[in-house]
């Protein structure tokens, strides 16, 4: 007894009082253990040992609250702890399958193998929404598939499938840019819908800066907004070169008189931003009624439905007035990160917009900007889940490169032909500061002013250094309205070259725009 008595002391200090804390009527209604007294206490001590953590473990108790766990107790314990690994594996299972039926949602990747090869029997042009928050963007881009998908032009994609992401659903506005494929029967386009909410206009220049041709998307019933005007001046700087017109929500306007202003206005606002306004063509309709209508009915036909007519005289001029791109194939390949995924047991997968030259399976190419340079091999080429055996300039495509990890690549990064181009952290520009009107600054500002430059796919925060009038002469004030050549220090080196454009944004608005005319060291 004295030797039990002894070795309850001994284990007392190791021990959780929550053993201790059993009631004395649960304890009397177990049987005492057959086992001899050391033995029980040995046992005892390590079935408590096996049930603690190692914080609990660490917690004293007073010898005289220890008492010798029964067999039975010990054997609850174990199968609780049992029970409960059972149903984590079943909750990890479950979470596995939650995340693998959200295609689309933020930080979920789903991959799926590829469809086929694809085949480019069409010119394939790259086309996009823009516009004002709320006016119908995403709502036309799934009329449009829909539409096209009836009369043989691809697959239809809902609007839940277009703002598949849960804040983007759960808000009711776009806020990453989404890309969907659709055929006419001259074009493959691959369409990108991009946000018009002004938090997320970051997000809508990347998809600017990979379009041929847009489809700026103005309300019937309250014409051009904030956001509008601002889409309108990102397009024109990052290089959309021509804009087809849908006012839509023709259904709200119940006076013809009113709509025709609107058409007016949105002529005169092109026109202020050296866009051929009097030329563009402007369709209006009912992007709502007609994904309505396309969803009753699938297989409408044209004819059949005016407002699914009118989506697709849309798309007639779409394929008439936006010129097929002259692709720049010759150049040496580069390609603008716009996002990074990371496919287990394959390696790392960067997407983008080919913006010239050609790249093939098997060959090198190096990451710059953002990081030190690094060379990979590109090990397979995507575009719409389809394999490609080259991907050339205008396509979207997912890039599998080998030896990369995700930490490794970021978006604002390129992927260019080994030593056609190189990062830099200072250059010389051209640049033009929007007046109060055009929604720019409303005070000057001086040399050591730090914006953010949006370049590509990136932005980075800059410094202005100094300043010269378009005269040449040099000045330490910049008022709004005014054509300057500054040189600019990047706080990080990014690939950048020669007549390359650039927005300067300031507090959530464009505040100017310029082109490099010199990069430094």
């Amino acid at each position: 007894m004295a030797s039990c008595t002894a070795m309850s002391a001994a284990v007392a200090p190791c021990v959780s009082g929550s053993a201790v804390r059993a009631s004395d009527a649960a304890a009397s209604a177990l049987k005492p253990s057959p086992l001899g007294c050391k033995a029980a206490s040995k046992l005892s001590s390590s079935a408590a040992f096996s049930q603690l953590s190692f914080s609990e473990a660490a917690r004293p108790v007073a010898w005289k609250e220890f008492r010798v766990l029964p067999l039975e107790r010990m054997l609850v314990f174990r199968y609780y702890a049992e029970f409960r690994f059972f149903l984590n594996c079943v909750s990890f299972f479950f979470w596995a399958v939650f995340c693998f039926s959200n295609a689309g949602r933020k930080g979920v990747l789903v991959v799926r193998a590829a469809r086929g090869k694809f085949e480019r029997n069409k010119p394939h042009v790259n086309i996009g929404t823009i516009g004002h928050v709320d006016h119908g963007k995403t709502t036309l881009t799934a009329a449009l598939t829909m539409a096209l998908a009836a009369i043989g032009g691809g697959a239809g994609k809902k609007y839940e499938d277009i703002d598949a992401a849960p804040e983007e659903r759960a808000r009711g506005i776009t806020i990453n840019t989404a890309t969907v494929e659709y055929e006419t029967s001259a074009r493959h386009y691959a369409h990108v819908d991009c946000p018009g909410h002004a938090d997320y206009v970051k997000n809508m220049i990347t998809g600017a800066a990979q379009m041929d041709g847009a489809i700026l998307v103005v309300s019937g019933a309250d014409g051009p907004m904030p956001q509008t005007k601002e889409h309108i001046l990102l397009a024109k700087q990052v290089g959309v070169p021509n804009m087809v017109v849908f006012l839509n929500k023709e259904d709200q306007v119940d006076d013809t008189e009113l709509l025709d202003l609107v058409d007016m206005e949105v002529r005169e606002l092109l026109t202020s931003y050296e866009f051929p306004g009097d030329d563009i063509p402007i369709i209006s309709g009912s992007a709502l009624l007609a994904l309505q209508a396309l969803t009753a009915n699938p297989k409408i036909q044209r004819g059949e439905n005016v407002w699914v007519d009118k989506i697709l005289d849309l798309m007639d001029n779409v394929d008439s007035y936006i010129p097929i791109p002259v692709r720049q194939t010759e150049l040496p390949f580069l390609m603008a990160v716009e996002d990074v995924f990371s496919i287990t047991g394959r390696g790392t997968v960067a997407t983008g917009r080919v913006e010239r030259g050609i790249v093939k399976v098997g060959e090198t190419v190096e990451l710059v900007g953002l990081r030190p340079t690094k060379a990979t091999t590109v090990t397979g080429l995507e575009m719409f889940q389809k394999e490609l055996p080259d991907a050339q300039a205008g396509d979207n495509v997912g890039m599998l490169l080998r030896g990369i990890q995700k930490d490794d690549i970021q978006r604002g990064m390129v992927l260019a032909k080994p030593g056609s181009i190189t990062p830099h952290s200072s250059f010389e520009a051209s640049v033009y500061i929007l007046k109060k009107e055009e929604g720019g600054r409303h005070r000057p500002f001086f040399a050591g002013y730090r914006p953010q430059f949006y370049m590509r796919t990136t932005d980075v925060t800059g410094s202005v250094e100094s300043v010269e009038t378009d005269k040449g002469e040099e000045t330490n004030m910049v008022m709004p309205g005014d054509r300057v050549k500054m040189t600019v220090n990047l706080i990080n080196p990014i690939a950048c070259e020669t007549k390359m454009r650039f927005a300067i944004r300031e507090g959530g608005k464009t505040v100017g725009a310029g082109i490099i005319s010199k990069v430094m060291n």
